[in-house]
């Protein structure tokens, strides 16, 4: 008997063993980062990229270019890069691998995605020592090539990388949204573009557009098919209507501030206006810029990143040239409810590096971090379409004023609608503003733009909006969306829930309780053998 317990004890610590070497795999297992003295040029690194690319060539070959032009300065790293077409699956690739120990070493992504990749303990590595390291730090001393200082990048931009008071990452590209408008078809309707958009400006023009003939045939582009007002995204939309109006999205501690009374008054007013067509979305329609390009809306509002698909000169045209309607373009700040305090959503990827068990493999893959901040990375990126360098270095280079000053010159490098775009958030980045990042900030994110897609949806179809639909509404959605489990200022008081327990703590437990189950019925199974043997 004593040697059936023995052999079961080490089963059990065996197995013990084992299921803490499970929770500690991948990057929950490492300790937090430390810098090196010194980059060991000798050893040779292989590190991942991830990225997101749609369809833009161009892109593709700077990033290869980027890759290229590194491996030659630092010989001993190599680059294998892995390139996406939308953020949400490097998003869902990456919390998958932080699990198996298989993330990415640097990644482009958003600082809402990172505020949840750094709930795994040390997954993504805080950057506030590496940004001002003497040595190997933004412009350090043994960095290799011309890096800009911290000093040299954007302020507000760098500032979009903190989280829970730590750099988490740092700024690759930024953008804004922007409103790009028929201008021909807005005159032909008796009204004239104003310097800075309005809410009811631009609402009046979208419900003067619905007119339509005996036929069915819309007045102002002699149509069937007119949608006047098209977003892009419902998420900016709602967020930037609450910045706006100072009506409450979330704050710095995580607080869902959403779900009140005057989020309700706007979705009845957006609601109102997708009734009656004046009003739609991409997830509903389709790409703002292809409705805009075929004469088949006025407003499309997008980021300024998307410019060179607006207009009718536009160098990324993606509809038949047999269906292209001759306009002229003109570009605006998103509409204001105040046009003296204006608000506009700063946006854009941020750079994120992940944690290795070898610190100079991690070192590795923030030099190439830094190596996308400099100007031979910056300008050309940028000028592919509306995003902004994140550096004053690239902002403010000959090279970058050189191309601005060339608008209109052509219409693809320097398409008018495209630098226009670039300078709409370079003109206004005192106006613009960003949303608290926390884990779970994603999720709002998203559940802010299902309130106006449901809306809009239910008031197409012709269903009541009321009261009830919106006090179920922001139920159902703060359910969808887990918003429950982040806790906050909603309509019912919500306790934060921690969510389950971990797979292996609950195996460990069940391991456990289980063992004492056999030893206590070996125990009792003994004592009632010695009873009989008395």
């Amino acid at each position: 008997m004593k040697k059936f317990l023995c052999i079961l004890l080490v089963f059990v610590m065996v197995f013990m063993l084992s299921v803490s070497l499970t929770a500690c795999h991948g990057s929950l297992g490492l300790k937090a980062f430390e810098m090196p003295e010194e980059f060991d040029t000798a050893k040779t690194f292989e590190i991942t990229f991830w990225a997101k690319n749609d369809t833009n060539k161009t892109q593709k070959d700077i990033y290869n270019q980027a890759i290229k032009e590194f491996q030659e300065i630092y010989p001993n790293i190599r680059v294998n890069m892995r390139l996406y077409t939308d953020y949400t699956k490097i998003y869902n690739d990456v919390i998958t691998n932080i699990s198996t120990g298989t993330t990415p070493n640097v990644c482009i992504t958003y600082p809402d995605h990172i505020a949840t990749y750094k709930t795994g303990n040390d997954s993504v590595i805080a950057l506030d020592e590496i940004m001002v390291d003497k040595k190997y730090g933004l412009g350090g001393s043994e960095v290799k090539f011309d890096s800009p200082g911290i000093d040299e990048i954007v302020p507000s931009f760098l500032n979009e990388c903190i989280i829970d008071g730590t750099y988490y990452a740092v700024p690759y590209l930024r953008s804004t949204e922007a409103c790009y408008i028929n201008k021909t078809y807005v005159e032909k309707l008796g009204f004239k573009v104003p310097d800075v958009l309005t809410w009811d400006w631009i609402w009046k023009v979208s419900e003067a557009a619905t007119a339509q003939d005996e036929d069915g045939v819309f007045k102002v582009n002699g149509q069937k098919v007119m949608i006047p007002f098209i977003y892009k995204s419902t998420d900016n939309m709602m967020i930037q209507m609450t910045e706006q109006l100072g009506s409450g999205y979330s704050n710095e501690s995580g607080e869902i501030l959403l779900f009140n009374d005057r989020t309700k008054e706007l979705l009845y007013e957006i609601g109102e206006h997708a009734g009656s067509k004046a009003f739609s979305t991409f997830k509903i329609s389709s790409y703002p810029a292809n409705f805009l390009n075929a004469g088949q809306a006025i407003f499309a509002i997008d980021s300024t990143a998307g410019a060179t698909w607006m207009g009718s000169d536009a160098p990324l045209i993606d509809i038949p040239e047999s269906t292209l309607v001759r306009f002229e373009t003109v570009i605006r700040e998103i509409p204001q409810f105040d046009v003296n305090n204006k608000k506009m959503i700063s946006q854009g990827p941020s750079i994120c590096i992940f944690n290795k068990a070898d610190s100079q493999e991690v070192l590795a893959s923030w030099l190439f971090a830094q190596f996308l901040l400099t100007n031979d990375v910056q300008i050309p990126y940028s000028e592919t379409e509306g995003y902004l360098p994140v550096t004053t270095k690239a902002q403010n280079s000959a090279e970058y004023i050189d191309y601005l000053s060339r608008e209109g010159e052509d219409n693809n490098a320097h398409y008018a609608i495209k630098i226009q775009a670039s300078k709409l958030l370079l003109n206004n980045l005192e106006n613009t503003f960003t949303t608290p990042v926390f884990n779970g900030s994603a999720s709002l994110r998203e559940a802010a733009g299902s309130l106006i897609e449901n809306v809009a949806k239910s008031k197409r179809r012709g269903d009541v909006v009321d009261d009830s639909y919106i006090e179920k509404l922001y139920s159902d959605t703060m359910t969808l969306y887990r918003l429950d489990q982040i806790g906050g200022n909603t309509p019912e008081s919500f306790s934060k829930d921690l969510g389950p327990l971990p797979k292996t703590a609950v195996a460990l437990i069940v391991t456990l309780v289980t063992v004492w189950v056999i030893i206590g019925a070996f125990a009792l199974l003994r004592f009632i053998k010695s009873k009989r043997a008395k």
